[in-house]
């Protein structure tokens, strides 16, 4: 039965004539004068919203250039703090992981109470939701300001 549906079914893919021959036109060429005219309007919109797209990357690719430059710039008056922010970043990288084993754990212990009740579901995301939310920030903040080590395997030392 599933072959009859197949073989009744309109193929996804066709050929089409686009050629001019391929349609008669109207007397007068009014519908294709039409057609013509739209087609170029559709172009130029197409050609402007490309423009802007073009303009839009760039202003993003300049400001997130200047932002790296700034915060190379940072990097290298501040190469001991941003060893630093290294240390602390893999610390508190640690610690997250320690904080996410126990969050899984206490949502598998508690995942019938947390599904069935909204008061203990609050309390889970009160507990758990602003440190997870602090401490991602924080490492976030920490791992862009630290020191990324140098391709050569030296150190970045003062």
């Amino acid at each position: 039965m599933s072959h009859e549906s197949q073989r009744t079914r309109p193929p996804l893919f066709s050929q089409i004539d686009v050629s001019p021959a391929a349609y008669p036109t109207a007397p007068g060429g009014r519908q294709d004068v039409e057609q013509t005219r739209l087609l170029r309007e559709i172009l130029a919109a197409q050609d402007r919203q490309n423009e802007l797209l073009e303009e839009m990357v760039g202003h993003l690719g300049a400001n997130q250039k200047q932002r790296a430059n700034e915060l190379g710039q940072w990097k290298q008056a501040n190469p001991h703090l941003a060893r630093n922010c290294r240390m602390a970043a893999e610390a508190l990288g640690k610690v997250q992981t320690e904080f996410l084993e126990s969050l899984t754990a206490e949502v598998s212990a508690n995942y019938e109470n947390l599904l069935d009740g909204e008061f203990m579901l609050n309390e889970f995301v009160d507990r758990f939701g602003p440190r997870m939310a602090h401490l991602n920030g924080l490492l976030q903040v920490l791992s862009q300001l630290s020191a990324t080590p140098n391709p050569t395997g030296a150190t970045n030392s003062p």
